[in-house]
């Protein structure tokens, strides 16, 4: 969803993000063992965060709150879907602009600025993390993300390779009578069968989505 405003995937380059294995940057293990590396990768990101804007595909979902109930389950980290208007968002792998506790309540505070560093402490005095779900860790906000599922109406699957379990798991969580869309250039072997594939990029494949849905909202 947010390639096309010029944030890198780790599935672009084979599991890399900016020439790291998600091993190093990306898992428990990784935190444990080079926490530095871990919290400059994601201040780095942070930073590039800041350079970059909403694309078209992000605006264009923002409108379709003028016709629809819109539910926004990401896998994103980014705060792209805010910035272009949408309102109700669930960050179903955590919020890059967050930091967490370390500590046994797991609270979340805004990171001021840009950094996130080594002795950055909760005020119970527990080191801060990057609020992010790592490889390896549970999602919490799964059954929110399945409570949304099983009450929709239409779903609309953007950029995914639909590999990535368990949020993969969440597109066959809809009625059966519930139709499915799936924006993607690439084929996709892991789609629901009764999916209509739109085999083109998010922007392009937004745009030519909202034909069909707001002739008939």
């Amino acid at each position: 969803m947010s390639a096309e405003s010029g944030l890198n995937t780790f599935r672009d380059n084979d599991g890399l993000w900016n020439n790291h294995s998600i091993y190093d940057v990306a898992t428990p293990e990784a935190w444990e063992r080079n926490r530095e590396l871990v919290l400059e990768f994601y201040n780095d990101r942070r930073q590039q965060l800041k350079t970059v804007k909403p694309n078209e595909g992000h605006l264009e979902i923002a409108k379709w709150q003028d016709h629809f109930n819109i539910e926004i389950i990401t896998q994103n980290v980014d705060n792209l879907h805010e910035r272009a208007g949408s309102k109700s968002i669930l960050h179903l792998h955590g919020e890059l602009i967050k930091s967490r506790s370390t500590g046994p309540s797991e609270k979340t505070f805004e990171i001021k600025g840009d950094m996130l560093d080594n002795g950055d402490l909760c005020p119970e005095g527990y080191q801060l993390r990057p609020h992010v779900v790592w490889f390896g860790e549970n999602v919490p906000a799964m059954d929110d993300a399945l409570k949304i599922m099983s009450e929709t109406d239409i779903l609309v699957i953007v950029g995914t390779s639909l590999n990535v379990y368990p949020a993969a798991g969440l597109a066959f969580g809809v009625s059966t009578n519930c139709p499915i869309y799936v924006i993607d250039p690439k084929d996709l072997d892991n789609a629901p069968k009764n999916a209509i594939h739109i085999k083109e990029k998010a922007i392009s494949g937004l745009k030519k989505l909202s034909s069909i849905l707001l002739q008939t909202s």
